[in-house]
Parts: structure tokens; C-alpha cells; sequence
């Protein structure tokens, strides 16, 4: 089976930064594009960021030049760099991608989230 584990949540103080990492493992023969998604307390869940398996990424615009999404094909990770953080970027974060796996077909895997809090 496919699974996708995030890293790298906790508690950041406002003006600082962060990153994220998320790593595809198990019976993968080839990954689309990956995202990050994120859900605020009694919010829908949005996209933050994707990025191809070609490099081209994808921002939400609200969020273009804080955040940075970056990707390592070799390792099936991808990382997200977050600046400048505020408190309104408190969320539960969560990695996508969709995923050709062992069972010859393209489905569209989520990880379990990870939950990060800007306070002072």
C-alpha cells in the first residue's frame, strides 16, 4: 500500500518560519504532481501549493512569495517552506498526490495531516 507522511509541525512564533516534509512511500511506480493543502479551524481545506514532477509549481495567490514548494523525485518527497509565518497560517497541513501504485491505476492519496500553530 501507498502512504504519505507528513513532518515538521508544531508551534512557531509569528514572523518565523517552518518547513514541512512529506514522503510518498510503498508500491509506487509513478507520482503526478503533489500538493499541500491546508484547513484552518471551521474552514474548508484549500490548496496551498502544488508542484509537478517536471518542477512547475503552483501557488495559491495569497500565499505567493511566503511559501515555497519544492520536490525531491528521488526520495518521493516534497517539502514546503514557510516564511514570515502569521497567525492566520495556523492549520492542519496535509500532503496530496496522485499515485499509479500496485494496483495499475492512478489514485489520489492524502496524508494524515500535521497540525502547526503560529503564536507567541
Amino acid at each position: 500500500q501507498v502512504q504519505l507522511v507528513e513532518s515538521g509541525g508544531g508551534l512557531v512564533q509569528p514572523g518565523g518560519s517552518l518547513r514541512l516534509s512529506c514522503a510518498a512511500s510503498g508500491s509506487i511506480f509513478s507520482i503526478n504532481a503533489m500538493g499541500w493543502y491546508r484547513q484552518a479551524p471551521g474552514k474548508e481545506r484549500e490548496l496551498v501549493a502544488a508542484i509537478t514532477s517536471g518542477g512547475s509549481k503552483n501557488y495559491a495567490d495569497s500565499l505567493k512569495g511566503q511559501f515555497t514548494i519544492s520536490r525531491d523525485n528521488a526520495k518521493n518527497t516534497v517539502y514546503l517552506q514557510m516564511n514570515s509565518l502569521k497567525p492566520e497560517d495556523t492549520a492542519v497541513y496535509y500532503c496530496n498526490a496522485p499515485i499509479y501504485d500496485s494496483d495499475y491505476e492512478w489514485s489520489d492519496y492524502w496524508g494524515q495531516g500535521t497540525q502547526f500553530t503560529v503564536s507567541s
